[in-house]
């Protein structure tokens, strides 16, 4: 596979599983996850999959969204490095690209705050949205209690990888 083609359902049903396996860690690094979507095999279309990835997130433990969180960049950081993981983050977190010196200095400052209060990287599903509008998400969560902030977590992580999933089967 190349880091920018995507694959139709029934490829990706017929792929073996590790490299099935690989397909699916540039969507989300949760190794949990992965083995999830890969067991779910054969897939009926695009919407079985986006069913069983939703599924497999609502299963996850902290420990396994803590591994998916470890791939994620701060918000308004550069992602490092290439491939089709860095490159879709980097398209996801391009509002924050644009954001002026004040903007781009709180937002670290808040990245800076969550980590502190919740011991992780803060995430949001970026795309579509302005570095303005990441900030205040991030203000806003910045209040939530550890169990509401876990739930919100889940949500973004399933969020974002529907979205590369869509990608990858060329949804």
């Amino acid at each position: 596979m190349t880091t920018s083609s995507a694959i139709s359902v029934a490829r990706f049903d017929a792929l073996p599983a590790d490299e099935a396996e690989r397909e699916l860690a540039a969507c989300c690094a949760s190794s949990a996850w992965v083995r999830a979507v890969v067991n779910g095999r054969p897939y009926q279309d695009l919407a079985a999959v986006l069913d069983a990835s939703a599924a497999a997130f609502a299963d996850l433990t902290d420990a396994d969204v803590d591994e998916a969180l470890a791939a994620h960049p701060r918000i308004g950081e550069r992602a490092a490095g290439s491939g089709r993981e860095v490159a879709w983050s980097r398209q996801e977190q391009s509002g924050a690209a644009d954001a002026d010196s004040d903007t781009a200095a709180a937002l670290a400052a808040g990245n800076r705050a969550y980590e502190q209060r919740f011991d992780r990287v803060f995430l949001i599903c970026a795309t579509g949205l302005s570095a303005a509008q990441m900030l205040a998400a991030l203000e806003v969560r910045l209040g939530n209690d550890e169990a509401t902030e876990r739930a919100v977590l889940r949500t973004e992580l399933t969020k974002i990888a529907a979205l590369r999933l869509e990608r990858m089967l060329g949804g």
